[in-house]
């Protein structure tokens, strides 16, 4: 990526104002337009909502809306800058919702860091949209943010930087595993990084059926009784995750590990570490924009396969493979919720992509670019809500 990317962006985001706008699907070119779009005919469907609410799916834009909020807290790798600097990412996720799934968002920045202040404005708009996408929220909050407003609303509730890295992670997991003919429950993975991200990938992870997880934070692994303070979520972890109880900073546990799981910060893994692994190990640098060892090193210490989270590497682990399909196909189904099923068929879906013949270290996973995936991840979902109970249609 050239250097001058930033100046680049700063320039176009101000000769654009703002990179969204909103269109009138029916054309107002007379009096009987007016009428229809607005007064006096606009009262029909609103009587229609007021005898079924389940109408506004079918009358307004609910049925394709999605809305983006953040308090600005955890935005991309500048920590918290507060929700007014975080408009430009929301703005650039309503773009690629647009893009990749034709789905219409708006970008809400809430000035609040307080949960109860900022759970109860989400539920009171909620209303408006069929869906909530929840972004760059910090944690330990952003855990408790979207378990409540789960459970309050009945519209999905996706907060993308946990669920989204987690799904397309598992789907490049996959195959890496199958490349390196290894299986999810005979293998053990490292986690670095115990954050939002982190934890969100192990619970997930286990779920899909990876038995062996240790998770690192600045502390080293966690595990059941471990003296630092934990967060809820962690203590939570530490109970499930770790089955040997082993101690020590990240060289120490990474000891025979068939893959690593970087979701931290830049330079933590060194060659030497990834020459203490397993025969061929799998590793995921996903820190951005340095990652915690770079593709080059990473081979040079035997490597098997090597992921990031740029685009300027072979298999980047990039949201945009996840969320666009994810909303799409709840939206099409107007689920209730996006549950484990949902997620997993997603992951499924996308790592089904790459066929054995394709397979190899610079392809375990579909670029971002490929428009086959949100057609894909779409059914996935739609399907397994359905299955699941989880769709209205």
């Amino acid at each position: 990526m050239k250097e001058d990317i930033f100046s680049k962006s700063l320039d176009m985001h101000r000769k654009l104002r703002g990179k969204l706008d909103i269109r009138c699907r029916k054309d107002i070119e007379n009096v009987r337009d007016l009428a229809l779009v607005y007064t006096p005919g606009v009262a029909e469907p609103c009587r229609a909502i007021a005898r079924d609410e389940n109408e506004l799916w079918n009358v307004t834009i609910k049925n394709n809306l999605v809305a983006v909020v953040t308090d600005g807290t955890a935005v991309l790798g500048l920590g918290d800058i507060g929700p007014a600097a975080s408009m430009p990412v929301m703005e650039g996720k309503s773009c690629l919702f647009k893009r990749f799934a034709g789905i219409d968002s708006i970008p809400l920045a809430i000035s609040t860091k307080d949960v109860n202040e900022f759970v109860n404005v989400v539920s009171k708009i909620a209303v408006s949209f069929g869906g909530i996408n929840l972004e760059d929220i910090s944690a330990p909050r952003c855990f408790e943010i979207e378990s409540r407003l789960q459970q309050e609303l009945d519209i999905p509730v996706f907060h993308d930087d946990q669920h989204g890295t987690a799904v397309i992670a598992l789907a490049a997991y996959k195959n890496a595993l199958r490349l390196t003919g290894r299986s999810l429950a005979g293998s053990r993975l490292v986690i670095n990084g115990a954050g939002a991200a982190g934890s969100s990938i192990a619970r997930y992870f286990l779920a899909a059926g990876v038995e062996d997880i240790i998770m690192c934070d600045v502390n080293g692994a966690l595990c059941e009784g471990y003296p630092q303070g934990l967060n809820p979520a962690q203590v939570e972890l530490s109970k499930v995750t770790n089955p040997e109880k082993k101690r020590g900073g990240l060289a120490d546990v990474i000891k025979g590990a068939d893959a690593f799981l970087g979701v931290s910060r830049p330079g933590l893994l060194t060659g030497d570490m990834v020459r203490s692994m397993a025969k061929e190990p799998v590793v995921f640098a996903m820190a951005n924009p340095t990652p915690e060892i770079f593709p080059d090193e990473a081979f040079a210490a035997g490597a098997a396969v090597v992921a990031t989270g740029r685009s300027d590497f072979p298999n980047q682990v990039n949201n945009c493979l996840g969320f666009p399909g994810i909303f799409r196909g709840a939206l099409d189904v107007r689920a209730r919720r996006i549950n484990e099923e949902m997620k997993l068929a997603a992951s499924e879906a996308l790592a089904s992509l790459v066929t054995d013949a394709e397979l190899s270290k610079d392809y375990i996973i579909p670029s971002a670019l490929d428009e086959r995936v949100v057609p894909a991840v779409a059914r996935a979902v739609a399907e397994a809500a359905r299955r699941t109970g989880a769709a209205r249609l």
